[in-house]
């Protein structure tokens, strides 16, 4: 494990960054396998998400929280071991959100990322499955911790508990 390090990533908003700091990353078509996991909505997103989309047919309730749906997909890979994945991934294997709307959900930014809160600071590692799933992992220049503000939204800051584990 490498050494923890504090970076800015917005202005006033620090993380301890705990990863290797040449981890590239970058999105790899048809590579969902981040969209097989359901995804914790935030106040923020819900506003955002309302503008975009029908609340009723895309979001459900679990662990008292919002999530973005999922549904079974026509899908042999990057699904859930229930056929299952996110509302929004389309058969192309695209997110109608980001695609049609170029916006996605504060947890989809964070990918493959994981946050953790800890003594009242933001804590950032790479999550333990993507190392296994994740086709994106050092596949391009995008260094990680040279784009930290397109992973970490400013909006994780405000939360009282920007967790990024909490899964549907």
């Amino acid at each position: 494990m490498n050494e923890p390090r504090r970076v800015e990533v917005h202005p006033g908003c620090e993380a301890v960054v705990a990863f290797d700091p040449d981890l590239t990353f970058e999105c790899v078509d048809s590579c969902t396998w981040c969209c097989q996991h359901g995804v914790l909505l935030y106040d923020h997103d819900l506003l955002g998400l309302a503008a975009r989309a029908n609340l009723n047919d895309a979001t459900t309730t679990a662990h008292g929280q919002q999530f973005v749906r999922r549904e079974a997909k026509d899908r042999d890979d990057h699904v859930g071991d229930d056929g299952a994945a996110c509302y929004f991934l389309g058969e192309d294997g695209l997110c109608a959100l980001h695609a049609e709307h170029d916006w996605k959900p504060a947890r989809c930014s964070v990918f493959p990322l994981e946050v953790h809160y800890e003594n009242g600071e933001i804590r950032v590692t790479v999550r333990d499955e993507a190392e296994e799933h994740c086709e994106g992992l050092d596949v391009s220049d995008r260094r990680v911790i040279d784009n930290l503000d397109a992973f970490l939204p400013e909006v994780l800051w405000s939360l009282e508990n920007p967790e990024t584990k909490i899964e549907l």
